[in-house]
């Protein structure tokens, strides 16, 4: 992967805000306010989709961001740019506003789980009880004892 083809990336996506790259696994992750909503691999620029835009990439014929992974090939929710959008930040804008869509929503599911996680681990204080003392039995060893006691005694009675 070349610095030149990331450097035009930032370009094409300069008038979207202030875009940053991050390296990550042999690529790049490209962010916006912190969440990554691109991705730079083998010089060819990928966005995030979701259910809510994944049919604009599809319908554009662009392809999933695939890699292998144990052997085996594994696929993240992010397409590759249509050739168009290459071209210049006015045709990127579109398609870099729904890629980021993508994320705040994927941010928020994950939020919204983080959340729900946290309500249903979260100790809640109890109302308060009048205490009633605890009557607490002979101990294990006591039983044990007595039950020796017993055996003795029917034994005794045998003979």
């Amino acid at each position: 992967m070349s610095d030149a083809f990331v450097d035009y990336v930032m370009e094409l996506l300069g008038p979207f805000g202030t875009v940053t790259v991050r390296r990550m696994f042999g690529g790049h992750g490209v962010y916006l306010d912190s969440l990554m909503f691109a991705i730079v691999s083998g010089d060819t620029l990928y966005l995030k989709a979701d259910e809510m835009n994944r049919v604009e990439f599809e319908q554009e014929g662009c392809e999933i961001f695939g890699y292998a992974r144990k052997g085996r090939r594994a696929s993240l929710n992010f397409y590759r740019v249509p050739e168009d959008a290459m071209e210049s930040p006015e045709l990127m804008l579109p398609w870099a506003r729904t890629a980021y869509a993508a994320a705040l929503r994927a941010h928020a599911k994950k939020q919204a789980a983080a959340q729900a996680a946290s309500a249903r681990t979260e100790v809640r204080p109890h109302a308060a009880k009048p205490s009633t003392p605890v009557k607490k039995g002979p101990g294990r060893a006591a039983v044990k004892k007595a039950a020796k006691g017993v055996k003795h005694a029917k034994s005794a009675k045998r003979k």
